[in-house]
């Protein structure tokens, strides 16, 4: 029986109709004229041989040019052998142009065979031609089986088409082949990652009557979504209706909750999820444990996440780099960045390289208690082991060394930056040092930093105009500050309640009442309403130049506005 589908968007249809197989570069490798003439004994030699040439792409590649030309030719499960570890090298696009290969030489694909290449396809963004692979399948006369629809389905949920991957559900469900527990689970995480929970929610309650019982790894889509969200209630009550219908937890469920629970600062109940896992034979792993610890530390408890690594280390579980890298951020976040030294030297000692992330923690540290030099050192140091720092790196050093009044330093490594180019600034490295310009007043420096940014293709956004308007106004550039305020009103960035306060404060400052009078009425009437700072500012100017009435006017505005204490 050909299997048919009726598919209703429009846009599945143009998948499957449409789009012909695109042409990729060739992967082959010179082939010697000799393998034309390889007896069968010297093929069972090769067949024992070839693998050793599967742990790189190129030795994939010239196992595979060479194993197509084999007489008799090689079984299906050979060729996928082959394009399935490629596949786990994520180099989709080398196992597409090896399938054009085999159809270059005559061998026909095996529908396994074609249900990789439609992997790879979704995969590398190009859904239109998986689903022409499809179309090819039908063609040939094969049945797709479950996996190619759930292929495509993903293809779709990966590729941000969860609307699609809903039609083409309901498109084939009714058909021949019934779709399994794991179609729905990836459409449940396809929906979760999209932030759609409610309909996520729909779907498990309808697939109740089309498959035996929903799975632990749908619960656990909806679960760690919701806990992200922080509705915990709503997560408690699916693991209870887990429990009534007989869907065991797992730890991924209970990592899940214990992480909701403890970002909500409700220990007692997370603790209390711990010890449930225990008493039901579900002990917590490693990941679990560091999102207990990553949670404590986040909420500055350094006691209770050294506790909880002590106890990880009682059950047998070693902890990780993940482990020692939350509590060094731990520490550092509680401004005790010495502590977080000694973790850093502990976790080298245990075996684990120190990285441009570890050292990135301590950088940034040392910063923000404004001990720069031992910052610089770090610095130095990661050259001296070979480590590139990265855009991280040198913002967090920058940021220290402006904060520091060493803004000529700065400047130095935004330059090496671009020098070495191994790592762009990006807008917050930009805003760090035209922040620090602005403040000392080196208005010229901050405006060519400003076109700079401009001009590297950066598109600044709503803190490097208020830092940019707020020290030309400071500085009496009225005139620059207007123009760079209008300059704003053109992009699609908007001004907010700190861009208009600035201006209306230069603008005071400079004589021009009215205006700023003018600016006020538009924040009135637009989605951007002055705060009380803006009215102090205003109220201030008029009681100095003795419009008393007006002051008045505008101060019993604010209290109808409720910006008075």
């Amino acid at each position: 029986m050909v299997f048919v589908f009726n598919i209703c968007s429009s846009k599945l249809k143009m998948y499957v109709t449409r789009y012909a197989i695109p042409k990729f570069q060739s992967c082959t490798v010179t082939k010697p004229t000799f393998l034309f003439n390889l007896q069968f004994g010297q093929n069972l030699m090769f067949y024992s041989s070839y693998q050793c040439g599967l742990n790189s792409i190129g030795g994939a590649v010239a196992s595979f040019n060479s194993i197509i030309h084999l007489h008799p030719p090689p079984s299906d499960m050979e060729i996928n052998k082959i394009l399935g570890t490629i596949v786990k090298m994520k180099d989709y696009s080398t196992v597409i142009s090896l399938y054009k290969q085999m159809e270059l030489v005559g061998l026909t694909p095996s529908i396994y065979t074609l249900n990789i290449v439609i992997n790879c396809f979704c995969h590398a963004g190009h859904l239109e031609f998986g689903f022409s692979i499809l179309g090819k399948i039908m063609k040939i006369g094969y049945e797709p089986d479950t996996v190619t629809l759930n292929t495509l389905i993903k293809g779709l949920c990966i590729n941000g088409q969860i609307r699609e991957a809903l039609e083409f559900h309901d498109s084939v469900r009714g058909k021949r082949y019934k779709l399994n527990e794991v179609t729905y689970a990836i459409l449940i995480n396809g929906l979760c990652k999209r932030g759609k929970t409610s309909t996520a929610i729909e779907l498990l309650r309808k697939i109740e009557y089309q498959i035996d019982k929903p799975t632990v790894h749908m619960y656990n889509s909806i679960i760690d979504c919701l806990c992200k969200d922080g509705l915990l209630t709503e997560a408690s009550n699916l693991l209870a209706e887990m429990f009534e219908k007989g869907v065991s937890p797992d730890v991924v469920t209970y990592t899940s909750l214990i992480h909701g629970f403890c970002n909500a600062g409700q220990w007692r109940e997370a603790t209390r999820l711990l010890n449930e896992m225990v008493d039901k034979k579900i002990y917590p792993n490693v990941i679990s444990f560091n999102a207990l610890i990553d949670a404590l530390c986040q909420k500055g408890k350094m006691v209770e996440a050294r506790g909880a690594v002590d106890i990880m280390i009682q059950r047998g579980l070693e902890p990780n780099v993940v482990t020692y890298t939350t509590i060094m951020n731990g520490y550092c976040l509680n401004n005790n960045v010495d502590k977080a030294r000694e973790v850093y030297r502990v976790m080298v000692k245990k075996g684990f390289p120190p990285s441009v992330f570890s050292y990135n923690i301590l950088v940034n540290g040392y910063c923000k208690i404004k001990r720069v030099d031992e910052a610089m050192n770090l610095f130095t140091e990661m050259h001296h082991k070979k480590l590139i720092p990265d855009t991280i790196t040198y913002t967090s050093l920058m940021d220290g060394l402006c904060k520091s009044g060493r803004t000529s330093d700065a400047q130095e490594l935004l330059e090496e930056m671009h020098n070495i180019g191994k790592h762009s600034p990006d807008l917050i490295t930009y805003n760090v040092l035209l922040d620090a310009l602005c403040k000392g007043q080196h208005l010229d420096e901050g405006i060519a930093l400003f076109h700079r940014i401009v001009d590297s293709g950066i598109a600044p956004n709503i803190i490097t105009y208020n830092i940019l308007i707020e020290g030309l106004c400071k500085g009496g550039k009225l005139k620059t500050a207007r123009e760079v305020f209008q300059h704003l009103l053109t992009k699609s960035c908007c001004p907010n309640v700190r861009t208009y306060t600035a201006m209306i404060n230069g603008l005071c400052d400079g004589g021009f009442m009215d205006e700023a009078m003018t600016l006020l009425s538009k924040m009135k009437d637009s989605d951007c309403p002055p705060n009380a700072v803006t009215y102090d500012i205003i109220i201030q100017d008029l009681l100095r130049k003795n419009e008393n009435d007006m002051a008045k006017q505008l101060l019993l505005e604010m209290i109808d506005r409720g910006l008075t204490n």
